[in-house]
């Protein structure tokens, strides 16, 4: 069994260190703006949403701090996991602007209100979201569960090969949140929505993720290549060619309409109505939701068995 004072005094984990690494770089970048002055960005004029200035030094301060606790604490602490997935969400959603960006540069087109040097910004807030994430699973991994390998918690030969339940609504939601958008605009006018290459590459995008995607994260033929798949018909499909797109588009998009909400909220103004807004909105959120849930049942679901404990 392991007791708290081997805890201690054994080495920090290289995740910890990856942590207050980019604490210690961002962050310092983050207060030498905040005390200093900060650059522009270009047209639009900043580079995170909501957790700027002092804001976004905190953050940093807090996901450095949390990484040492979570390295530290030997036993499972539900208030602290939440409070790291909490300061990662908030990473992510500081950073929201990232998702159009990343679509723009798919298509070759950046758009007029790109700055190089925000997006640099935003970037590195994921970074560092994504590191404490890695690390706040590790913590879970190590703390909740009863096999000294995998750590997992499952009665030994329980391995689930249909999905939950709770997945398949997730699923279906998504697809309805697309089609709520995609209603939203055609009651609002095709021809009074700015269709630029990159909304147009975005709008595509979401047509995948949001039908092909999250069914495939709760059918048989996301885990195998269908039989009219030339050359690859009946081969396993690699689980990040699901999980990759699954988790980072459904955490953008709730990151990315979730902070629009909160602007809606707070009384900016647009073109569009607020009906418009709130519809919309609401249902790319619940479609970012159900793919994250989805996500998760199919990661649950296929991930290899533990050669210890059989899991």
């Amino acid at each position: 069994m392991t007791t708290s004072a081997s805890i201690v005094g054994r080495s920090v984990h290289g995740l910890t260190y990856a942590v207050l690494g980019w604490a210690v770089a961002y962050g310092g970048v983050r207060l030498a703006w905040t005390v200093g002055e900060a650059p522009e960005f270009g047209r639009l004029g900043l580079d995170l949403l909501g957790f700027t200035g002092w804001w976004s030094v905190a953050l940093c301060v807090a996901a450095g701090g949390l990484a040492v606790a979570l390295d530290r604490v030997a036993t499972w602490r539900p208030a602290l996991a939440g409070l790291a997935w909490a300061v990662a969400g908030a990473l992510v959603a500081a950073a929201a602007i990232l998702l159009p960006e990343l679509v723009g540069l798919l298509l070759f087109t950046v758009g007029p209100f790109f700055d190089p040097l925000a997006f640099a910004s935003r970037l590195g807030c994921v970074t560092g979201a994504a590191l404490l994430a890695l690390a706040t699973a590790r913590y879970q991994r190590r703390t909740r569960g009863d096999c000294s390998d995998c750590c997992r918690t499952v009665p030994p030969g329980v391995r689930r090969s249909a999905p939950a339940r709770w997945a398949r609504w997730a699923a279906w939601a998504a697809v309805g949140g697309l089609v709520t958008r995609f209603a939203a605009q055609f009651v609002v006018g095709f021809d009074r929505v700015d269709q630029s290459a990159a909304l147009y590459g975005l709008e595509i995008g979401l047509v995948l993720a949001g039908v092909l995607l999250p069914l495939a994260l709760v059918h048989h033929w996301g885990e195998v290549w269908p039989g009219w798949v030339p050359l690859l018909a009946g081969r396993t499909i690699p689980r990040p060619l699901l999980l990759v797109p699954g988790f980072g588009l459904g955490a953008g998009i709730v990151a990315y309409f979730g902070m629009g909400i909160v602007q809606v909220s707070s009384g900016s103004h647009s073109e569009f109505s607020d009906a418009f807004l709130w519809v919309a909105m609401s249902a790319y959120l619940v479609m970012g939701v159900g793919l994250v849930i989805g996500s998760t049942d199919y990661h649950l679901r296929t991930r290899r068995q533990c050669g210890t404990c059989g899991r």
